[in-house]
């Protein structure tokens, strides 16, 4: 009877555990490993040619006009890691801060603040793209009926404001999940160090730079790791607010664009190269990799050391 209830256990763990392995081999390590694949490879169309080792990577990386559009793309995922850095994780932690110290409405203001990061990335980039129209967007009526119609523009049209306003409508869609995340980590604080901590001070910024934030530094790492992976894999929402070319002028164009643009195409270039488009998602890939890895282990030496 043992003997049949380990091998009943084992083939309901088998059952559960088999789909997911295989859905993540087809649909994740698969791609992976064929991008790996074609990317040392010369490619006419769909047809594969012949073997061209680093070609290809040499191509994307020195030679123009690839050269321009990978460090105009690399640079604008840079931007928005640094400027999501501060506008999402650093409001996050602060909201989080403020729910955890139980202010009015704490409660209500948890739901809300989560609430965005469960509509869809679809919903929310053709609602921010409503919004910012520079004739009926509620942003430029807004502005206008306030007496301050002179700095109504038009966001999305102009080099200087497109990036950002896409980098604003990316923080309001996930500033929830830092926020959560802070918040659990600020909950495990024990109450007899915060009672400690009152007697000593009542600043709440002795509070927050010596006891808070270096007590929630686990829950920074994830927050850091994921916000860093989640930026220079960007693709979903500039791709609808902005389009396929990074309008305007390339000022929006983004590495995800980029690679999705290089290997199928687009109808303003007819350009299409698997080969290209391969070796520039394996630097994508390794980039991220390698970038995240040392950010993860920098942060948890960190941990110890706190």
């Amino acid at each position: 009877m043992p003997h049949l209830r380990m091998t009943g256990r084992g083939l309901w763990i088998t059952a559960l555990i088999v789909p997911p392995l295989a859905f993540v081999a087809v649909f994740i390590v698969y791609p992976i490993l064929s991008a790996f694949a074609y990317a040392f490879f010369d490619w006419q169309g769909l047809r594969r040619g012949e073997f061209v080792g680093f070609d290809n990577f040499f191509t994307v990386l020195f030679v123009e006009p690839y050269r321009s559009w990978t460090i105009n793309a690399f640079s604008h995922n840079i931007m928005v890691f640094f400027a999501l850095m501060v506008l999402q994780n650093g409001l996050g932690f602060i909201l989080a801060y403020a729910l955890w110290r139980e202010l009015p409405g704490a409660r209500f203001h948890r739901v809300a603040v989560f609430l965005p990061v469960v509509l869809s990335t679809i919903i929310v980039a053709y609602l921010f793209k409503l919004f910012l129209h520079p004739l009926f967007g509620v942003v430029n009526v807004s502005l206008k009926g306030i007496g301050l119609g002179w700095l109504a523009q038009p966001w999305l049209g102009q080099s200087d404001t497109a990036l950002w306003s896409l980098i604003a409508a990316q923080s309001w869609h996930m500033v929830g999940f830092p926020t959560l995340v802070f918040l659990a980590g600020m909950q495990r604080i024990p109450g007899e160090i915060l009672d400690a901590v009152r007697m000593e001070t009542q600043s709440e910024w002795v509070k927050i730079s010596r006891i808070v934030w270096p007590l929630v530094a686990p829950s920074a790492t994830i927050v850091f790791t994921l916000l860093f992976v989640g930026a220079f894999n960007w693709f979903e929402l500039p791709y609808i607010m902005a389009g396929l070319d990074g309008s305007p002028f390339g000022s929006t164009d983004v590495l995800g664009l980029y690679f999705y643009r290089t290997a199928f195409g687009n109808v303003s270039s007819g350009q299409q190269d698997f080969g290209l488009g391969s070796a520039l998602a394996v630097l994508i890939f390794v980039f991220i990799a390698l970038i995240a890895g040392i950010i993860t282990v920098r942060l948890r030496a960190r941990e110890i050391q706190l």
